[in-house]
């Protein structure tokens, strides 16, 4: 309709009718509704260690009919799911689930310690809270120590497999009596509920395909991240911002529904969840594979036996695929590409993934709060091997100047010449800008639709950008962040610890190992003692441990006390030479 002022005024076009349309049907729920028809009887998840697969109308079947249970169960439009589930059928069905009811879904790592899971908790308030059965005693701590009390617990794998095929069960058979039992057994949470059996009180037609009054800037999915203080941070993402990440990687793998995708890392990353995970690949019509722990030997295996075209993972993951692969060869032909992220590749590893694996290796760089945002592609290798490629197609991304007392200003670029460092900043579709309950974080971070990352790097005339450093200390181990302060405050709780510094050191297999320098005030203190106290520390997740110890006098420090990490980091490596490092 034209926006003119009467006959005889000039046109003007009237964007309503295409804001309607945007707002409500360019949203990832949308794009999987229209594949639940389009594509019904293609393959969209497949888990073949238990032989499970759903086609796009069973999936959507499905994760209705766990909409409806969860609905009956008192979930609905703005409450927050928190998912702790491994790379499992239900992990998809649950996200699916409560995106379909205009819920935020929030997958959370499942390596926390239990006071983590807790302050995310209270953090977030869920209405629900679905976690791995083999994750019960960390989740029944967890629930203790938290204040909020969410209404409803639901547990995977305590009976049996789990749920099994869309097409073999009856769940539209399904009675009133089951819907109650569900309801009855969920409201007393604290034994909670099996999953199935929400699926089994479900109605797969009770749920419209898309919540009634949501639009595509309503929050659907909340990750965590680690804050500034180690403390899991929330990162809200929007039903657009799920489009727009899984449209970037269709576009930059690209992705067609004739592939069929393997992501080796835990979904509730950003870079496993969207990255080949499920997001882009349901959006697409391709398939998505679920591995439940990563395994070298059992990833090629189904390369070669399921016709695998993409593989996702870590630098870690690819070192390991390479060894296992020279070890008992496969035939990988029907492989695309093997994408990675969190670290960059050198060019010796590149070469030899190359080799081994397949000649189209790519890596992303990026973020939780922005997903990737640069991209190196097999085109750009070797020549370019180390480096975190350019800007993605959506994306703007530049080198800033450091200052002391102040961040620079957008504008205020490094040298385009690959010597001088400064800090990443990007700017980005695929963010949220936002923060949970952290608006002092937030307004750090995010500054005139630019996202200040903290990392340390340099870029050339190309603005190829090369990651040297970060200005946070963070350490990336396994391709799981891990922040300093956390580590060393929980060191600093051991009644014989006076003062302790973490830091990474560079491992092949691993990325970076923890290690802390200790100043004790019992020169009996060892590693074991240390690492028993870590062990058993209710806020230090095992993957945050030190798994080595260098017992010292004192730590390097600035004028002002602050500790300066960055000297222990190249002390590290001197010491891990001569033999000084004590592991527990």
């Amino acid at each position: 309709m034209s926006a003119g002022g009467g006959p005889g005024a000039p046109y003007r076009y009237d964007p309503s009718a295409f804001r309607r349309v945007f707002e409500r049907h360019f949203t990832h729920l949308a794009g999987v509704h229209r594949n639940s028809h389009r594509y019904a009887r293609r393959p969209a998840l497949h888990d073949p260690a238990t032989g499970r697969r759903w086609t796009y109308a069973q999936l959507w079947a499905d994760s209705g009919r766990l909409a409806d249970g969860l609905a009956q169960a008192g979930v609905g439009r703005g409450d927050v799911v928190v998912i702790s589930l491994y790379n499992c059928p239900e992990f998809v069905l649950s996200w699916l689930a409560a995106l379909r009811l205009g819920a935020i879904a929030a997958p959370i790592n499942f390596r926390l310690a239990a006071g983590e899971v807790a302050h995310i908790l209270d953090d977030s308030r869920p209405r629900a809270f679905i976690h791995d059965a083999g994750l019960a005693g960390v989740a029944a701590d967890a629930l203790s120590r938290a204040e909020h009390e969410p209404a409803l617990v639901a547990t995977v794998g305590a009976h049996g497999e789990g749920v099994a095929h869309g097409a073999a069960t009856a769940h539209g058979a399904a009675t009133a009596h089951a819907a109650a039992t569900a309801h009855g057994a969920a409201t007393a949470h604290r034994g909670g509920v099996a999953l199935e059996q929400l699926i089994d009180a479900g109605d797969a037609d009770a749920i419209p395909p898309l919540p009634d009054g949501v639009s595509c800037y309503d929050e659907t999915t909340r990750l965590y991240t680690s804050g500034t203080t180690g403390m899991p941070k929330g990162v809200s993402l929007s039903g657009v911002v799920d489009a727009l990440s899984a449209h970037d990687v269709i576009m930059h793998f690209p992705l067609s529904p004739e592939d069929r995708t393997l992501n080796m890392t835990p979904w509730f990353h950003r870079g496993g969840l969207y990255s080949g995970g499920p997001n882009p690949v349901l959006y697409c019509g391709a398939e998505a594979v679920a591995l439940r722990a990563f395994d070298a030997a059992t990833v090629l295996d189904w390369v070669a036996e399921h016709r695998l075209t993409f593989l996702i993972g870590a630098p870690t993951n690819l070192a390991l695929l390479a060894a296992e692969q020279s070890a008992r060869p496969r035939d990988l032909s029907a492989l695309r590409g093997i994408v990675t992220m969190g670290a960059p590749l050198d060019r010796e590893a590149c070469l030899r993934y190359q080799r081994t694996l397949t000649p189209r290796i790519f890596n992303g760089y990026g973020t939780t709060e922005a997903f990737w945002n640069t991209f190196l592609r097999p085109e750009d290798l070797p020549e370019h091997a180390g480096s975190a490629g350019r800007a993605c197609t959506d994306d703007d991304v530049a080198v800033v100047r450091i200052y002391e007392d102040r961040p620079a200003e957008p504008s205020d670029h490094a040298a385009k010449d690959g010597a001088e460092v400064g800090e990443v900043i990007v700017r980005s579709v695929k963010a949220g800008y936002a923060y949970v309950n952290n608006d002092v974080e937030q307004a750090a971070r995010f500054r005139d639709g630019w996202l200040y990352i903290g990392d340390l790097a340099t870029w050339d005339e190309d603005e190829y950008v090369t990651i040297v450093g970060r200005r946070d200390d963070m350490i990336i181990s396994g391709g799981e962040n891990i922040h300093p302060v956390q580590v060393e405050a929980a060191l600093a709780e051991h009644p014989q610890v006076a003062d302790a510094a973490v830091v990474g050191l560079p491992d092949e297999r691993w990325g970076e190992l923890v290690v802390a320098y200790v100043v004790a005030t019992d020169p009996g203190l060892d590693a074991a003692a240390c690492d028993a106290h870590c062990r058993a520390h209710p806020m230090l997740s095992s993957f945050k441990r030190p798994r080595a110890y260098r017992f010292v006098d004192e730590l390097p420090l600035t004028a002002t006390g602050k500790k300066l990490h960055y000297r222990l980091r190249e002390q590290v490596v001197r010491d891990a030479a001569a033999g000084l490092l004590r592991r527990p």
